[in-house]
């Protein structure tokens, strides 16, 4: 039976909570990403920032000019604190439950308390489609 470490991603492109949420942004576009698990200086999970996160940052622009104010802004202020964890030794099913279960499209992937990596559905996906070819 396959485990998350067999189909994660290692290599985790990560941000602060300090860091400016307009960084944040570049970040995701950048790469093409949904989101991003924010770490704090122990590389604990402390959070993720999504696309759906940074939403609200369209909805303050509307309601007030805050073209300097954006530049304060950092990825606590939109962040997702409760933030749910997947541990690498976990099976593939408890991976496909949990993502099934919390609808959100990436887990960070921890390893005592330690971000080790991050799966997404499409990964799972595309791990599926490899075992039966």
């Amino acid at each position: 039976m396959a485990k998350i470490s067999d189909i994660m991603k290692s290599q985790v492109v990560t941000v602060e909570r300090g860091t400016p949420v307009m960084e944040a942004i570049q970040i995701l576009v950048k790469h093409n990403f949904t989101g991003l698990p924010v770490v704090d200086t122990d590389n604990q999970v402390i959070g993720v920032i999504s696309e759906k996160d940074i939403l609200s940052l369209a909805i303050r622009a509307r309601e007030q000019s805050c073209s300097a104010e954006q530049k304060d802004m950092r990825v606590e202020d939109f962040m997702t604190k409760d933030t749910v964890t997947i541990e690498a030794t976990e099976s593939l099913t408890a991976l496909c439950s949990c993502l099934m279960k919390n609808k959100f499209r990436r887990l960070p992937v921890v390893l005592n308390n330690k971000l080790v990596g991050i799966v997404t559905r499409r990964d799972v996906i595309s791990y599926i489609l490899n075992i039966q070819a």
